[in-house]
């Protein structure tokens, strides 16, 4: 870098100088004696190099700058006063992290994380006061500024405040701002509609095999929640496994809990993840399953013991249910049917088909998803009556 100082006096006389020469830096020895100096003309040669600026407005958003500087016939001059907007730029420059320069802000890292800052900046909130998964997130540049969004929207509510305080509620709520809904739509259509189909196939048996319509439909209201909530798709807040996990761990870790869910901006899943979401998903549906049924068959076998010891004519119309039988048979229904029929509905037709059409008119969405929802727990009831009966377990 060259430096030179140019001392430059108004002359009326000499129109030569009305303008700073940098190559005649001092006046002939012909002219008068200058008077004092009046302005200060610095010149600054750099090698053609470029910059990379950072700097942070008010609204924290990261622009990145590259400036190139001329060695050639490029001159700055620097008025009184101007010091400090320069100071800033170089407090702003010292800041910023170097190295990627366009290619890093185009990455779709740096675009989450600040889309995420800036409505953070504009709803008056920063990373200080967010859970700490989701602040890790952002940090990382896994989630978009349309998540963020949804969670500030979803924070107004105290119930949802409350639900997203639990890591796998805050997952399915920042993914679906309908799920609690949903949840309540498959529990509260559950007991109905399986009772309906148990009505729809025993017919003029149904009174006489209530216990087993009971236990039927104990399962189903034990059974619905986790079905809504295990295949439902996620925004996955985890934080990476250790390098310690194993291979397989890692592998289903990296899974997205709905085979068939929209990825992320900045996320991708492959053939073989999505595939182990169902087979994960399945093994926890037929623990979910094997478990209600267990419960499901024991209630029924105690209240057909308790009609039994009160009415001996019945003890030979009623036989008791199978326990181990009924549970294995339901937890591997739940873990293929159940499994692949939710994933479905909550993966495709809700998040790839209702969700894109009716983003705007959520009364309408939930409407639709209600009536989806209301099919297939209808037509679920009815696989499992033929296919207990196929089984022989009924």
């Amino acid at each position: 870098m060259s430096i030179a100082f140019c001392f430059i006096t108004p002359s009326s006389s000499n129109a030569s100088l009305s303008k700073p020469n940098p190559h005649r830096p001092f006046l002939s020895s012909s002219s008068p004696p200058p008077p004092p100096p009046t302005s200060l003309h610095l010149r600054l040669s750099l090698s053609p190099t470029s910059f990379s600026l950072h700097h942070n407005n008010s609204n924290h958003h990261r622009h990145h700058l590259l400036t190139a500087f001329s060695a050639a016939n490029d001159a700055v001059s620097f008025p009184g006063g101007d010091d400090d907007d320069n100071n800033n730029n170089n407090n702003g420059n010292s800041g910023g992290g170097g190295g990627g320069g366009g290619d890093e802000g185009s990455s779709a890292e740096d675009k989450n994380r600040e889309e995420a800052l800036m409505v953070l900046a504009e709803a008056g909130r920063s990373l200080k006061n967010l859970p700490k998964d989701l602040a890790a997130a952002i940090e990382a540049g896994r989630i978009p500024g349309a998540v963020v969004s949804r969670f500030l929207e979803l924070e107004k509510s105290p119930v949802l405040r409350w639900l997203m305080q639990f890591g796998a509620f805050k997952e399915r709520l920042l993914a679906d701002d309908l799920f609690l809904a949903k949840v309540f739509m498959e529990c509260g259509v559950g007991m109905f509609t399986k009772t309906a189909a148990e009505y729809e196939r025993r017919r003029e048996n149904f009174f006489n095999e209530l216990e087993i319509v009971f236990a039927d439909v104990v399962m189903a209201i034990l059974a619905d929640f986790m079905l809504v909530f295990l295949p439902a798709p996620t925004v996955s807040l985890r934080p990476p496994l250790a390098t310690s996990a194993g291979t397989i761990a890692k592998f289903f870790h990296n899974c997205p809990d709905n085979a068939f869910q929209v990825a992320l901006a900045g996320t991708s899943y492959s053939f073989l993840q999505r595939l182990g979401a169902v087979v994960r998903n399945g093994t926890k549906l037929f623990a979910v399953g094997t478990a209600s049924s267990l419960v499901g068959t024991a209630v029924t076998n105690a209240l057909i013991n308790a009609r039994k010891a009160v009415n001996k004519d019945s003890a030979a119309e009623v036989e008791n249910v199978p326990i181990i039988s009924t549970s294995a048979a339901y937890g591997v229904y739940m873990a293929v049917s159940s499994n692949l029929r939710y994933q479905i509905l909550a993966g495709v037709i809700e998040q790839r088909i209702l969700e894109p059409m009716l983003h705007q008119h959520k009364l309408w969405l939930s409407a639709f998803s209600f009536a989806v929802r209301t099919g297939n727990t209808f037509l679920g009831s009815l696989l499992w009556v033929d296919y207990a009966r196929w089984i022989g377990v009924q």
